[in-house]
């Protein structure tokens, strides 16, 4: 017992000694030998990147205005006028001589508000309603990708001038292909992107009677409404009764397959088995003969 107890005293000893060694010389692995950070070497803290200032934001700008006037579509050729003026352009018109003129247009974002003192004044404002939509970061992750892809398609171009054999060229035209379709396609949304930041759209109705966006329907706009809502719901009933039809037909086929089984296997379950054969029945078929000893 006292060489066991000597054992494991000195066992204990052992590997408590090796722990504080391991402890201690931690700071020459491959953890101490990693330069400290800068920004915690000097005792300060590595800060966020700040938001983008108010003016590098990017905002979608939608709005809608409606006015009273006598003659609405002359009030709208003027609407056109101040539009054209500003710098911007008309994208739509819809007249109805003497009752409505509404129109879509395409304003300066910087000179929007501008614009807007300058509608109002052409008759008396019903409703004037603004959305602005903040898309910087869409726009930022955009222009990003672009500038990485536009790297990728020069390094591609300069590896197809200095390759040295066909497959090496083919395979970078390949993927040329593949990078250049991909830059096309993010500049084309960039671009679109543009157009809605650098034009605010705005909707102009401009209406003989007062009318504001919260005008109740008459009751046949709501018989029309709801017939058109019938009709729509018949038409996908329809494409989904088109839909649903082969599956139908599979599921009936694959129903009757399966009942024709079931009653073959009922029928063979209820066929009658043979009964064994009477002992008269028996000597019948096989006669006893019947041998004289003498």
């Amino acid at each position: 017992m006292n060489r066991l107890l000597v054992v494991l005293l000195t066992a204990i000893a052992l590997l408590v000694t090796g722990c504080g060694g391991t402890g201690t010389d931690s700071g020459s692995g491959p953890a101490a030998s990693m330069p400290a950070s800068p920004s915690l070497a000097d005792g300060t803290r590595e800060s966020a990147p700040s938001e983008p200032q108010a003016s590098d934001r990017k905002e979608i700008v939608t709005g809608q205005l409606m006015l009273t006037a006598d003659d609405p579509v002359a009030v709208g050729r003027q609407v056109v006028t101040i539009v054209e003026d500003s710098g911007g352009r008309v994208d739509s018109v819809t007249e109805q001589p003497e009752i409505s003129s509404v129109l879509t247009v395409r304003v300066p974002a910087d000179r929007l508000e501008g614009t807007l003192d300058e509608l109002r004044g052409l008759g008396e404002v019903t409703s004037l309603t603004t959305t602005r939509d903040d898309v910087t970061l869409q726009y930022t992750d955009l222009e990003a990708r672009i500038s990485a892809l536009q790297a990728s398609v020069d390094r591609l171009r300069a590896l197809m001038a200095s390759a040295a054999n066909t497959a090496d060229l083919i395979e970078a035209e390949n993927a040329l292909a593949d990078r250049q379709a991909e830059l096309d396609s993010l500049t084309a949304q960039q671009r679109y992107l543009s157009d809605q930041i650098d034009l605010s759209t705005l909707t102009v109705d401009i209406s003989a009677e007062p009318r504001r966006p919260d005008d109740r329907d008459s009751f046949w706009d709501g018989v029309v409404a709801g017939w058109d809502h019938l009709r729509s719901a018949l038409g996908d009933s329809i494409v989904a009764l088109g839909v649903a039809l082969p599956w139908i037909v599979f599921f009936l086929v694959g129903a009757g397959i399966v009942y024709l089984v079931v009653r073959l296997l009922a029928r063979i379950g209820r066929r009658p088995a043979a009964a064994p054969a009477t002992p008269a029945e028996a000597s019948a078929e096989h006669p006893v003969v019947e041998v004289d000893d003498e």
